[in-house]
């Protein structure tokens, strides 16, 4: 079954197609970058592809865009001048990986010392 370009239902997409607000970081032809509407740090970015997946189970196929949403985790944490001291990424997978919202993002988190994490 081919993936749809946008499913209308779609938090994301909706913020993507300008159908709601959001504070766009960055875009290009295929990320959105926007701010966090309920932070976990003092810099909360999301990345996200501007064609919906679901989750990272469906990016077997598409290794170049993973490839640009990483380097985009880069040039944004430059930006936002949290490279230098460091960053958190986090990529939730499903409802037991915590994911909430059925659009494939990474969140970046930074601006602070981040605690320990379930994996070191």
């Amino acid at each position: 079954m081919p993936l749809k370009k946008r499913d209308p239902h779609c938090l994301f997409c909706q913020i993507i197609e300008k159908k709601l607000e959001a504070s766009i970081l960055y875009e290009d032809e295929a990320v959105c970058v926007i701010l966090d509407k309920f932070p976990q740090a003092p810099v909360h970015a999301l990345i996200m592809p501007k064609k919906h997946f679901v989750s990272l189970r469906e990016m077997e196929r598409h290794q170049p865009l993973l490839g640009h949403l990483m380097h985009t985790v880069i040039l944004m944490a430059k930006k936002l001048n949290i490279s230098e001291n460091g960053f958190r990424t986090v990529m939730n997978t499903g409802t037991e990986g915590g994911q909430a919202i059925d659009h494939l993002h990474i969140h970046l988190l930074g601006g602070l010392q981040m605690g320990p994490s379930l994996v070191g």
